[in-house]
Parts: structure tokens; C-alpha cells; sequence
């Protein structure tokens, strides 16, 4: 096994030469990095006037004439703060502006103040700052985070996507064991695309949205080289790709003239976090606990004006709580006497990430800009253990990932080019923490003791256990991307993007065998074993050398000063050759030819359609994306600005999924029943009286050599499809002043619908072709046993899954300034989100499909959802405070309670009682000296959940409705005392800026 050949130690098979060829021809023609970090300046002068725009801290500098009628526009320019000078007729007119991430503003040198006295001087003599103008005339519904909220907001993970969620629609949740997602609307995490310095970080692989976000307690990029960010929940422009909900698109960190840097260290001890409601109860005891965070970053000139570096590093450090809760609320000392001293000791889950980012900026002339940058990142973690599993039935998980990205942007006098050159090699490599085979500990459900054959609880879980996998991305990318404004009105970007994608998925699961044991008749004699085998002659490793092609048109009109239209077509393809090529082997073929059960006129698919034979599948070809919107100025003076779009955005299949018909094949599963008293079987191809020799994997994989009995097939539709969804909104936006103050805020309807999600439902049937044995019975009888001859159960993948949501959001916020020292945002979500599927998961085994299956409420979604910050200084002190509330979220039921009719028993979530089901309050403080040198001391206090309100997680309420007509009386009742973290958690940071 160890000597598998790995995806993450294989080399790029590219020469040298070809990537100099390459990146020759990408200099050479008029190209395209997406302009979704770059900002825009437009406006009007007089004609012929020259309007140059220069960064005050790392003297960047571009110009640009205006047109004949005045008109001009400096896009691409790196977000920061401006000097612009307006120069026309002999005068010159000076405004100091600040430019956030991605946005296109107007500037009025009317409405906007005179640099005070000497801010017009030298560069490195003052400290400038600029007037923060506030994009209104644009249809994307987007939310921008800045640098001061990300340094001065509460946070206890230093997680830099946690802040996303004060936008509304968007939901920042942290699971019990640590990992953490970011979702909008009714999709999950998957739908999510995360643009860094205009290049995505798609994950092809896993089902997390980016790299490091799947089942994973690390943080994807180092929060101290993030500048500030931008989200977009709809209408974004046809630039953005791979993804079908929210799209984050963010800029990193750059150096200076000044050399600057930062140093912090913070922690939060194990007791300085409160006990749960178990741990108060006695019910669970409290362990030791560590979460420590620490870091650096550096950054100044090389050349002054001219080139400049930015490094730095964070590194996390976490052993987070575990405890083992036997089966049948048994104790730990209920357990046999040779288990009692791991359960004790089953008490941490560790976790260490590295993380390392580097750039390297030069400004050549003033038309030239270049930058190199490196990403790289080390995770690993034990996982899995806790609840039932003891500590040697854990799961080591690792990840690693390197990105560079290299980019060249020109600057003409009507046109700007940005161009990129990427590579990335991303590994996710979790694998058992024991090479033993593992031990289940079963016993008999009540009353059923004395059963021969009964019903089993599982109690514990130890020796070796879980999955091997080794999953991987690796290959490179051009990405061009072309912006022209010489047409009086309009600013045309054309776009094309190639990758070649190294994608491979090894998994054998269980990686050991999984014995199981009756605790009440024998310690020492399985009665059950489940295992993987390979020797079928099937690869192990699932490669595919994948390609994915994207090209754009966006055309952004100024139809009259008040109406802009912006008018998008996008088109993606992708090549997946593993699925494509893919051949169904000759004897699973013929014994679905041969089985009756799905050869009769009842059956409710045809399995031909996903009968492979390496040439009947294609990739999908129609990826067009139309994307439009308008923004309706109501008074000229971008105060009162309508908006609107409507447009189509295609997402991408996980490689995960389509790789399961081909690695499902490399390590079949098997599962053997043996002849021992209680559990007694007829002995055949699936039973066999006990050995002890059977206890070694060679000779257990002997039982089953050269055949398929047992094993788990998957066949996907030879016609899939790439999921997507259709976006519509519209909203207004207003910016006003308040008690003294410039306030902005938002109001939208949004509507999205996603289609074509992939699920696996159950393929096996009934003699007479039926999903259910008997049509009279509401509740189970799936056809489990009905095993395809000579292999086991087997699924069908299909695109199935559908989310719908209508959703309100409403935004209200006044901005922090160093001239006020304060700033507020509100946040508010209405949410009626739906989806056709049960449990939120890629596999249903409730119905034969979901044809006809009735639109529940999306699982995990509030309908009303509250996000509130402030930041404020006084006397030295940095305040800032972070207030969510949440309604129920909804949580799956089960309703058998009507059952006049067949197919009755269906998934029917509900949602607790209550107004109020989640609330949070943290507050952080933060102090800082001056040392009397260069280097300045701060102390910082966050305080995460300061009430320690607790709430409790929605599987602690009974969600079994009842059975025919039978209410049941804990229906929607808390029975359970499990609580979400966080409880009351104070952090410490201590830090050092020069």
C-alpha cells in the first residue's frame, strides 16, 4: 500500500522551454489577471486635460488624457490611496481619494475636499489620507471589508473569510470539531469561488468551495497578508468563473517606501474558556485545551518607487477538547476493563498549520507593473476520535499547497492589459492513525437479546479505522485578460482563460478491516466483517490530465450620466478525460444485462444510460453564461442609485464524485457475515464459519479473489451536465448624511435557483422492478439486500439536486474614519430557502429519484438572520463589538404520521420554536504604546461570546413527527444538552508594529 504511487509525488511533466514559449506569447499579444481586484477612476475634465493618478505609499503611478468631451477612466489600479492630479489649462486641481478592492467610482473634484496643507508635499514627509468614495452605479450586490475591519473586529480564529459574515446572505459557520465553511443563500460551501489578486482557488476535488476548506480547522491564506476584500452574493460580472453562489475576490498585502512591519502572538488557555452545560453537569469532563496563534510580517522598498517586497508567516496551534460517549448512553466504565484506559485517555485532537506568503512588486515605468507572488501551506491534524471512536481509531489528516502566481500588467493610453501566469499543487492526504484492524463493539438492541440474527447498536470503535486517501490538483494556468475605454462610454474587457490540471483521487475505504463484535456473546469472535480489496486489475489511482478553456465579454455602458448598463457573456469548458474515457467493466455489464430485477417494465431507469464504453460520453459544451445589469442614477448625484441583473453562473462537478465509479472499482468493498452462534448464515459466497487466520487482510482478501460478491458499484449518467444557477435581483442603494455623518445603505430582492447538483441514489431493485418491496408500507423497504448478482448494491449518479431561494437583504453602515474614530455596519437576511434533496448530502437512499420530490426548507438556513459591528477609538484605545442573532435554523424530521396513501413516510424539516435560536456578542480591546523608538507595543483582549448564551445544536431536538396518525409526544422538543461553540472564550494578543 505505502508503495502507491501518490498524486502529490508526481512531477510536471511540462519543459522548461514550453513554459518560456508560453509566457512569451502571452507578453506578445494583446492579453488579459481578471480585473476583479484592480480599481476604476472615471469621470469628467476638460477636454484634452491629463488626469495621472499616483499611490501615496508606494508611488505607482498612472496616467491617462481625457476625450473630447471630457471623459476619462483610469482602470486596473491596485487598491490604496491616491494622489490625483487633474491637469488642464495651465491649473492643476489635487484630491486625495481612497480606492477599495474591484470597485469603479466617479470623482467629482466638487464633492470632494481639498488635500489640507502640506498633503500635497512629499510622498515620504506626511501621512495622506483619502477621501473614501463609495461605489453606488453598479448591478453587482456586493459588500466590501476593509483593512481597519479586518484588524479590529472580534475574531477567535484569525480566519480572514470569518469576517464575510456581516455580509448579508453570506454565512461564516465553525463546526464542532473545529472546521469551518463559508456558504450563501440556499447552496453550500461548494458553490463558493474565492479570487486572490484576481486568480481563483477553486477546489476541483472536494466539496469545501477552495483549497484547505474541506473538513479542515486551518485558514486557507495568512490574514496578516490580506488587504481587504469584496464580496459579491449575485449579479457579479461575467469575469468570474467556477462557481454558481457568492464570490469573494480579495487583495493581498504589498510592500512600501517605508519598511513596516508586525509581530503577534495570542492565545486562548483552556481555562479561559467556560465549561458546557455536560461539563457544568458533570456529564462531561472538562480537558485541557490549547489554541495559540502567532506570527509575522515584513514588508518595505528595495527600490524606492520601483519595487518593493511583502513576507510574512502565521502559524496555528490548537489541542481542542475530545470525549468518549459510548453507544446506549453507556459510561466509559460500563466498558469491558481492556477498553476503559484508551476511552480515558481519548481526551485532544491536535492541529498544526504553517502558513508562508511572499510578493515581489516592480513598477519598471510607469506603464509596466509586475508582480511574483508565493503562497504556501502545511496542515496536519488528528480527527475523528471522540463520541464513539477511541483515540487508535483516529484519522491523521495532512494538507499541503503551493501557489505562484506571476503577473505582468501594461498600461497604454487607451487600453490596459493584465496578464498571468499561475501554478498550484494542492494535496489532501487523511489516512488511519493505526495500521490494526479495526474493532467495533456491538450489542443487541433492547429486546432483542435472545434474537438470533438481531438488531445491533454500535457501543465503541478502536484499533485502525477510516479512509486512505490521497487527493491532489496540480498544473498551471494563462490568464489574460483585455480592458478597453477608448470608446466614449464604454469600457469593454475581453477575457480568456487555459489551465492544465493534473487531477487524481486515491481512496480505499475502510483502509483496514472493520470487524464487528457481539459484547454480549464474544469479545474474541467477530460475527461481521466490511473490508476493501483490490487485485481486480483496476487502477488504484484515479488521473485525469483535465483542461478547462474560459473567454468573456463584458461591456459596461454609460447609456446617459444616470443609466449604466452592463451587458456580460461568459463560456466555460472543461475536459475530464477520466470521466470521459472512462469503460464500464465486461462483467458488471453483462450481469446488469442479466439481472432481471432491472430488465422489466417497472424499473423507473434505464441502466444502459450509464453503461460507459469510452466513447459515449462528451464534455459539456454549453456553458453560456449571459450576464446583464443596470444601475439607474435617480438624481445625478449617485445618492439614490436603482439596480438590477439577471444572469446565469456555472459552477463545476467535484472530481470526487466522478471519480467514485473508477476507485470504487481499484479497493472493492466487501462484506462477509460469519457462522458464530447468535449470528448464525447459511455458508456461501458471503458467509463463512470463523478462522482466526481470517484476521490477517491477505487472507480475508483470498475469500474473495477474482470475484465481485459484495462489492459497492457506482455508474454515472453517460449525459451529465455542469450545475449552475440562474440569478435575478433588484434593490436600491442610498448614501446620506446622518448626525454629521455620510451613511450608505442597501436594500435588494434576490432571487436564485440552482439546478443540476449531482446525487447517487440506490440502483438496486425488487424482482418486480420496485424501489419498495411493498407499496402498502410507507417506511423502509428499500431493496438493501437485493444485490446485483455476483457484486453487492450498487448507485446511480445523475444531476438531481435543486436549491431555491427568495431572499431580502437589507444593509445599513457609516463607515470608520480616522476623523470620526468610529463606524457601524448592520446586517439583515431574510432567507426562504428550499431544496428537493433530504439531508443535504450527495447521497439518497429514500427515493428511487427525485422526480416529483417536493421542495423542504434547505437544512442549516435561518430565515431571518441579524449582524451588527462597531469600531471605536478613544483615549488609546481600539474598541470593537460584533452582535449576531439568528432564527431556527431548519433541522431534518422524519413524518410517517399520515399514511392513507403509498409513499406517505417522507423528510419533513421543521424548525424549533423560538424567535431567537443563535446569539453571539464579542468585544475585543485593544491598547497601543509607543516605545519611544520605531517600534510600537500592543495588547489586545478578545472576548467571544461575552454572555455565554448558549445555543444549542439543532440535533438535540426529537425529529420523529409520528406514525400512522400516532403523534409523537418529544416531537420538536430539546432533548439533548449539546450547545455550539463558542462558550465565554477570552484571547490574549501581544504584538510589536514598526
Amino acid at each position: 500500500m505505502n508503495e502507491q504511487r501518490r498524486p502529490h509525488q508526481r512531477r510536471f511533466e511540462r519543459t522548461l522551454l514550453s513554459c518560456a514559449l508560453a509566457s512569451c506569447l502571452i507578453w506578445a499579444t494583446p492579453a488579459v489577471l481578471a480585473q476583479s481586484t484592480g480599481a476604476t477612476v472615471r469621470g469628467q475634465a476638460a477636454a484634452d486635460a491629463r488626469i495621472t493618478a499616483t499611490n501615496v505609499a508606494t508611488g505607482f503611478s498612472r496616467s491617462v488624457e481625457a476625450g473630447d468631451s471630457g471623459g476619462y477612466a483610469l482602470p486596473g489600479l491596485p487598491p490604496g490611496t491616491y494622489r490625483i492630479n487633474i491637469e488642464a489649462g495651465g491649473e492643476t486641481i489635487t484630491r486625495n481619494v481612497t480606492l477599495r478592492v474591484g470597485e469603479t467610482v466617479t470623482l467629482d473634484p466638487a464633492r470632494v475636499a481639498q488635500p489640507a496643507e502640506g498633503a500635497t508635499g512629499e510622498l515620504d514627509t506626511v501621512v495622506v489620507v483619502g477621501q473614501q468614495l463609495v461605489e453606488t452605479k453598479t448591478s453587482e450586490i456586493a459588500t466590501y471589508l476593509s483593512n481597519r475591519q479586518i484588524e479590529a473586529l472580534p475574531q477567535n480564529s484569525r480566519h480572514f473569510l470569518a469576517f464575510a459574515d456581516i455580509v448579508p446572505g453570506v454565512v461564516f459557520t465553525t463546526g464542532t470539531e473545529g472546521s469551518s465553511n463559508l456558504r450563501s443563500g440556499a447552496q453550500l460551501s461548494n458553490g463558493i469561488n474565492v479570487f486572490i489578486d484576481g486568480v481563483g482557488q477553486k477546489d476541483y476535488i472536494l466539496k469545501g468551495g477552495i483549497t484547505g476548506q474541506d473538513s479542515s480547522r486551518g485558514n486557507p491564506f495568512p490574514q496578516n497578508s490580506i488587504a481587504e476584500y469584496k464580496v459579491i452574493t449575485s449579479n457579479y460580472k461575467a469575469e468570474y468563473d467556477q462557481l454558481s453562489s457568492a464570490a469573494v475576490t480579495a487583495v493581498t498585502q504589498s510592500g512600501t517606501n517605508e519598511f513596516k512591519g508586525s509581530f503577534f502572538w495570542d492565545s486562548s488557555d483552556g481555562e479561559w474558556v467556560s465549561r458546557t452545560i455536560r461539563e457544568d453537569k458533570g456529564l462531561d469532563r472538562k480537558a485541557d485545551t490549547k489554541d495559540l496563534q502567532y506570527g509575522v510580517a515584513f514588508g518595505g522598498p528595495i527600490i524606492q518607487d520601483r519595487m518593493h517586497f511583502f513576507v510574512s508567516y502565521e502559524a496555528k496551534d490548537r489541542d481542542d477538547a475530545r470525549r468518549v460517549d459510548p453507544g446506549r448512553n453507556l459510561e466509559i466504565e460500563d466498558l469491558p476493563l481492556q477498553f476503559q484506559d484508551e476511552a480515558r485517555s481519548t481526551t485532544n485532537s491536535p492541529f498544526r498549520e504553517d502558513l508562508y506568503f511572499g510578493k515581489l512588486s516592480w513598477t519598471p515605468a510607469d506603464d509596466h507593473l509586475l508582480e511574483l507572488s508565493v503562497k504556501r501551506r502545511e496542515e496536519d491534524e488528528l480527527t475523528s476520535i471522540g463520541g464513539q471512536n477511541l483515540l487508535s481509531s483516529g484519522t491523521v489528516k495532512t494538507g499541503e499547497e503551493t501557489r505562484i502566481d506571476l503577473r505582468h500588467q501594461y498600461n497604454a493610453t487607451h487600453w490596459l492589459n493584465d496578464a498571468h501566469i499561475t501554478f498550484e499543487d494542492s494535496s489532501f492526504a487523511p489516512r488511519a492513525a493505526s495500521n490494526e484492524n479495526g474493532y467495533l463493539l456491538f450489542i443487541p438492541r433492547a429486546g432483542e437479546e435472545a434474537n438470533n440474527n438481531p438488531g445491533m447498536d454500535q457501543i465503541i470503535r478502536t484499533g485502525g479505522g477510516g479512509d486512505f486517501q490521497d487527493k491532489g490538483q496540480k498544473g498551471y494556468s494563462l490568464q489574460n485578460d483585455f480592458t478597453f475605454f477608448g470608446w466614449e462610454g464604454h469600457t469593454l474587457k475581453a477575457g480568456i482563460k487555459y489551465k492544465q490540471i493534473d487531477i487524481s483521487a486515491f481512496e480505499q475505504s475502510p483502509s483496514s478491516p472493520q470487524f464487528r463484535y457481539d459484547g454480549l456473546r464474544s469479545l474474541t469472535v467477530p460475527y461481521f466483517v466490511q473490508f476493501s480489496a483490490s487485485g481486480n486489475g483496476y487502477p488504484t489511482t484515479v488521473d485525469s490530465d483535465s483542461k478547462q478553456f474560459g473567454i468573456y465579454l463584458q461591456d459596461d455602458w454609460d447609456v446617459t450620466d444616470r443609466l449604466t448598463l452592463n451587458l456580460g457573456l461568459r463560456w466555460d469548458y472543461e475536459s475530464t478525460p477520466s470521466y470521459e474515457d472512462h469503460v464500464t467493466p465486461a462483467s458488471l455489464v453483462s450481469a446488469l444485462q442479466a439481472w432481471p430485477n432491472i430488465n422489466n417494465a417497472n424499473v423507473d431507469y434505464d441502466y444502459n444510460d450509464y453503461i460507459s464504453t469510452g466513447g459515449n460520453r462528451k464534455a459539456f459544451k454549453d456553458a453560456w453564461q449571459p450576464r446583464v445589469g443596470f444601475s439607474y442614477d435617480l438624481g445625478g448625484d449617485e445618492r439614490h442609485v436603482i439596480f438590477g441583473g439577471a444572469g446565469r453562473s456555472y459552477n463545476r462537478n467535484q472530481f470526487d464524485y466522478l471519480s467514485y465509479e473508477k476507485y470504487r472499482l481499484a479497493f472493492q468493498r466487501y462484506e462477509l457475515n460469519f457462522n458464530t452462534p447468535g449470528h448464525t448464515c447459511t455458508v456461501g459466497p458471503t458467509c463463512f464459519d470463523w478462522d482466526p487466520s481470517y484476521l490477517d487482510p491477505a487472507n480475508l482478501a483470498a475469500l474473495v479473489a477474482g470475484t465481485s460478491n459484495g462489492a459497492e458499484v457506482f455508474l454515472i449518467n453517460n449525459d451529465l451536465k455542469t450545475p449552475y444557477s440562474d440569478q435575478f435581483s433588484i434593490g436600491m442603494r442610498n448614501a446620506f448624511a446622518m448626525f454629521g455623518h455620510d451613511w450608505n445603505s442597501s436594500v435588494t430582492l434576490m432571487h436564485v435557483r440552482s439546478h443540476d447538483g449531482i446525487l447517487f441514489t440506490m440502483g438496486n431493485r425488487y424482482p418486480n422492478g420496485e424501489f419498495r418491496n411493498n407499496p402498502a408500507l410507507d417506511w423502509g423497504g428499500q431493496p438493501w439486500n437485493e444485490s446485483l448478482p455476483g457484486w453487492g448494491r450498487f448507485f446511480l449518479g445523475d444531476n438531481a439536486v435543486e436549491t431555491r431561494l427568495n431572499s431580502l437583504l437589507l444593509s445599513l453602515d457609516k463607515p470608520y474614519t480616522r476623523e470620526s474614530h468610529w463606524g457601524v455596519s448592520f446586517a439583515y437576511t431574510y432567507s426562504d430557502a428550499e431544496e428537493n434533496r433530504s439531508n443535504s448530502d450527495q447521497f439518497s437512499f429514500d427515493y428511487p429519484n427525485l422526480d416529483g420530490v417536493s421542495f423542504t426548507d434547505a437544512l442549516g438556513v435561518s430565515k431571518h438572520r441579524l449582524v451588527a459591528t462597531g469600531i471605536a477609538d478613544f483615549w488609546g484605545i481600539t474598541a470593537s463589538a460584533k452582535l449576531i442573532l439568528a432564527s431556527p435554523k431548519s433541522v431534518e424530521a422524519i413524518n410517517c404520521f399520515a399514511t392513507t396513501a403509498p409513499g406517505n413516510c417522507y423528510f419533513d424539516p421543521y424548525r424549533p420554536d423560538g424567535t431567537v435560536a443563535y446569539k453571539q456578542f464579542d468585544v475585543a480591546l485593544q491598547k497601543e504604546w509607543d516605545t519611544g523608538t520605531d517600534v510600537k507595543l500592543r495588547v489586545r483582549g478578545d472576548f467571544i461570546n461575552v454572555f455565554n448564551w448558549r445555543n444549542y445544536s439543532p440535533g438535540e431536538y426529537s425529529n420523529w413527527r409520528g406514525f400512522d396518525g400516532n403523534p409523537d409526544a418529544n416531537f420538536g422538543r430539546r432533548t439533548g444538552d449539546g450547545i455550539e461553540r463558542p462558550t465565554r472564550t477570552f484571547k490574549l494578543t501581544l504584538g510589536l508594529v514598526w
